[in-house]
């Protein structure tokens, strides 16, 4: 820490982690680790079944590829710090490393927002648009929202990046997390971060609502067009072929907002960890999970996977 006129400059913070209590950091431990592996392992099969299958290769599952590699990096960049505290003792983070750990993070989680959006007009095209779906959703469309995904989501961090390094003053040395959330860093500085919470309130409303409308615009036609099936048995198969990303997006949306826009005194800081826990950790966890279980298509590429390489053995 170096001193500088008035401010304090801070190069190095201290992080808490999930508990502090001694009896809980091997179980801890253990927990995390086992569920990072899970993530990747569970991640990465849908990945392997999406490029060995050439059933699997169609616009949803392209999308499904690209919410895959997602989680994996959202998982690795929330998780890996957690991981070396409980493995080397280290406890300190640079400013530079908090800051890059903070922006990947929400870097992700707005690609992952325009993403849902993009899987969701994929479900829209296919349900209310069958006869042209696969003019509409070509390669160069895909290759169009996955770019837009990935280059939207890391644009909205720019701002925000700029006014993290424009604060050059820190009240604690301390973070009382287990990552650099944006939320925890901001409580941090000496003074209100008027520009960071304007910014904030802007990108949620382009990154955060914007998705979750045209999402629940999508569905909306979606159901209308489910109304007009007139047997009950091709309403819920239709139903069926949404009730994942429907399930994918409940989940993130939900524990997002639980946890960011709840009043302030009514939780404590470890269900705030707990809450950010949940969907750092257990939505990655649980999407191969329920795109596992229910999609159809996943299940026998699957079933053919195995054949195959048993017919190799």
């Amino acid at each position: 820490m170096m001193e500088d006129k008035n401010q304090t400059r801070v190069e190095f913070f201290t992080m808490k982690g999930i508990s502090e209590l001694p009896q809980l950091q091997t179980p801890i431990f253990l927990l995390v680790l086992v569920t990072y592996l899970a993530i990747l392992m569970g991640n990465s099969a849908i990945l392997l079944l999406i490029c060995e299958d050439h059933q699997l290769q169609t616009p949803m599952y392209y999308f499904l590829s690209q919410l895959s590699i997602m989680d994996i990096c959202y998982s690795t960049v929330t998780m890996h710090k957690s991981l070396a505290m409980y493995i080397f003792g280290d406890k300190t983070v640079s400013l530079s490393a908090c800051i890059a750990q903070m922006c990947f993070y929400v870097g992700l989680l707005c690609c992952e927002f325009v993403l849902l959006t993009a899987m969701s007009y994929d479900r829209y095209v296919a349900i209310c648009n069958p006869l042209h779906y696969s003019t509409i959703m070509n390669g160069k469309v895909c290759c169009i929202f996955m770019s837009v995904s990935w280059v939207l989501g890391f644009f909205m961090v720019v701002p925000a990046l700029c006014v993290t390094f424009d604060i050059n003053c820190f009240k604690l040395v301390e973070i009382d997390h287990f990552f650099c959330d944006l939320l925890v860093i901001m409580k941090l500085f000496c003074y209100k971060a008027f520009k960071m919470e304007y910014l904030i309130y802007v990108a949620s409303i382009f990154i955060g609502f914007l998705p979750l409308t045209l999402t629940l615009t999508s569905y909306v036609f979606i159901i209308k067009n489910i109304l007009r099936i007139p047997s009950r048995t091709g309403k819920s198969k239709v139903f069926y072929t949404c009730s994942s990303h429907i399930t994918v997006v409940f989940l993130l949306y939900v524990t997002l907002f639980c946890t960011y826009l709840r009043p302030s005194p009514s939780t404590t800081l470890e269900s705030e960890k707990f809450l950010t826990l949940f969907y750092t950790a257990l939505t990655p966890l649980l999407n191969p999970l329920i795109y596992s279980l229910k999609n159809k298509d996943v299940k026998m590429a699957f079933n053919r996977l195995i054949k195959k390489n048993k017919l190799l053995l």
